[in-house]
C-alpha cells in the first residue's frame, strides 16, 4: 500500500487486531489455524492486522523456534490472497523491535513481504538518551514507514516524555502511534505532542486497552485544534472482531452528534471489565496471551492455548472470569458469526 492511501486509511479509523500464535496440542505452529485467524480477521471487517507484535510471543524469533519469517510470510500470502476476492484496503503491519541493527533487518524482511508499516517497539532502549532513541527510530523510518508504540512500563516499556514524541512527530515517516501506556496523563502528552508537531497526516491510535471506548470517543483540544483518536490497534481486538468492527462504526456517528450518549459510559466500563479478565490485569497480565487464546480456542478459531513459553498459562480462575464475562456482555461478542463461518476459514 502506498504510504499516501495508507495515511488516509489509517486516518479513516480502523480496527487493527494483534494475530495470536496458533499453537498446536504439543506446541508445534499450526499453518492451518494461523491462516483461519487471518481469514476471521479479514472477514470480519478489519482494517488491517500487526504481525510479530507482543499478542504473536516474541518468542518467535529466537533461533529455537525460528518463525518470525514463516509467520510474517503466511500472514502476508493469506492476504494477497483474500484481497484477490475481495479487494479493499487492508494493511499489514510488521511488529519491530530490538537495538538499530535487528529492527532494520526485521523491518527490512517485512518490506520484501508487502508489509505497509513497522510497529515499532523501543523497549530494547530502556535507559539511552531520547536523541539516541530518535536517531534510531529515523533509521528504521528510511526502511519503511513506522507507527510509533508507547507500551506501558509494566510489560516492558518505558516512560516516554513529551519532549520524546515531539521529536519524534518530526520523523517524516512516520504515519501513526500507537498510545498504550495505561496512563491517562501519558497518553496526553502523545496526543498533545502530535497536536503541536502540526502533523495531521500521523494518525492516533489507541492501544490502552482499559479505556478504549473512551479514548476513541473524546475530543482531544489543544490551542484551539481538535482531533479524534482514530481507531484501534489492540490485542483486545484479536477476539470478538466483528463487534469490534460495529462498534467502531457507532462511534464514528456518535462522535458527530452535539451530545455524547450516556450509555457509552457504560459500555466502556463492560468492555474494560472484560479486557481486564481477559488480559489477566489481577496477576500483572501474566495470562494476557493465553487469555486471548482461550477466547479464541472456546470459538474453535485454535487448538489450543499454549504459548512457546511453557510457564505463560492461564491464572487460577481466570478460565471462570472468562466465562462469567462472555456470559455477562453478549452484545461484545460474535459467537454468531464465527459459528457461522469456521470451518471454511479451516479448510
Amino acid at each position: 500500500m502506498e504510504t499516501s492511501k495508507l495515511r488516509r486509511h489509517f486516518a479513516e479509523g480502523q480496527v487493527i487486531p494483534a494475530l495470536p500464535l496458533a499453537l498446536n496440542e504439543d506446541r508445534t505452529w499450526s499453518p492451518r489455524y494461523q491462516r483461519g485467524l487471518v481469514r476471521y480477521y479479514f472477514d470480519a471487517g478489519a482494517g488491517g492486522l500487526a504481525v510479530a507484535v507482543h499478542s504473536t510471543q516474541f518468542e518467535i524469533r529466537d533461533p529455537d523456534h525460528a518463525l518470525f519469517e514463516p509467520v510474517l510470510r503466511l500472514a502476508a500470502e493469506e492476504t494477497a490472497a483474500l484481497q484477490k476476492s475481495m479487494p479493499r484496503p487492508f494493511a499489514l503491519i510488521a511488529g519491530l523491535c530490538g537495538r538499530t541493527s535487528q529492527a532494520v533487518a526485521e523491518a527490512q524482511l517485512a518490506r520484501e513481504l508487502g508489509y505497509a508499516a513497522g510497529l515499532l517497539s523501543v523497549a530494547a532502549w530502556k535507559t539511552d538518551a531520547v536523541s539516541d532513541i530518535v536517531a534510531h527510530c529515523r533509521e528504521v523510518a528510511e526502511v519503511l514507514p513506522i507507527i510509533g508504540f508507547y507500551l506501558q512500563p509494566a510489560v516492558g516499556g518505558r516512560t516516554l516524555s513529551y519532549e520524546f514524541w515531539r521529536q519524534f512527530a518530526e520523523i517524516p515517516n512516520v504515519v501513526a502511534i500507537k498510545m498504550a501506556p495505561f496512563n491517562r496523563y501519558q497518553t496526553i502528552d502523545v496526543v498533545r505532542a502530535v497536536m503541536e508537531s502540526g502533523r495531521d497526516d500521523i494518525a492516533l491510535y489507541t492501544g490502552n486497552d482499559d479505556n478504549i471506548l473512551l479514548d476513541l470517543l473524546t475530543p482531544w483540544e489543544f490551542n484551539g485544534r481538535r482531533r479524534f483518536i482514530a481507531g484501534g490497534l489492540l490485542g483486545q481486538f484479536g477476539v470478538w472482531t466483528k463487534r469490534a468492527v460495529e462498534i467502531l462504526e457507532e462511534v464514528k456517528v456518535a462522535r458527530t452528534r452535539p451530545q455524547l450518549d450516556a450509555e457509552w459510559l457504560v459500555r466502556n466500563t463492560a468492555l474494560t471489565d472484560a479486557n481486564a479478565v481477559i488480559f489477566d490485569a489481577a496477576n500483572a497480565f501474566h495470562g494476557c496471551i493465553p487469555g486471548i487464546h482461550e477466547v479464541l480456542r472456546r470459538q474453535g478459531l485454535l487448538p489450543s492455548i499454549h504459548c512457546l513459553n511453557p510457564r505463560e498459562t492461564l491464572s487460577p480462575g481466570q478460565a471462570e472470569e472468562i466465562t462469567r464475562v462472555t456470559n455477562a456482555y453478549p452484545w461484545l461478542t460474535d459467537e454468531d458469526f464465527v459459528r457461522q463461518n469456521r470451518e471454511r476459514w479451516l479448510e
